[in-house]
């Protein structure tokens, strides 16, 4: 649901990583209807369609994917609606980590060496809990001079 990578992007300012923040909902083709609705009551956000080869079963299967990229739409709708409707699963920590990256990102933090490696550290804390890529990068280590 809430997401957050850092891609190497040459065009991304002077330190050249990209910070991506995204809140996403996947749903099988089934269920299309349900994610314009979602679109639709959030005002903002694409719908897109994705071609998925399932693991488990012999068949390729249409994903759709509602995603809201937009750190104005984020900070203005998204986080708003999570902060009134509190969710009740895991995903609250993860909402919760999600914030203090957009207001990073809002407050231009991450645009430093080290604001880039506070986000990637929070990133490491979500989800997946795998190591960032951008923590483990050569680059990121010469830049820094330390290792993790």
């Amino acid at each position: 649901m809430f997401s957050v990578s850092i891609f190497k992007n040459r065009k991304a300012g002077k330190l050249g990583w990209q910070v991506f923040p995204e809140f996403v909902v996947s749903q099988e083709k089934k269920s299309l209807e349900s994610l314009q609705g979602i679109q639709k009551f959030f005002g903002c956000g694409r719908i897109y369609v994705n071609r998925l080869t399932r693991k488990n079963e012999n068949h390729n299967e249409e994903l759709y994917r509602y995603c809201i990229r937009s750190v104005k739409d984020l900070n203005e709708r998204i986080i708003p609606f999570f902060r009134a409707n509190s969710l009740r699963t895991a995903k609250q920590n993860d909402f919760l980590k999600f914030v203090q990256i957009v207001e990073l990102i809002t407050q231009k933090k991450h645009l430093s060496l080290q604001g880039l490696r506070r986000v990637a550290k929070i990133i490491e804390k979500m989800n997946r809990k795998t190591p960032s890529k951008f923590l483990e990068s050569s680059e990121t280590i010469r830049q820094t001079g330390a290792h993790n």
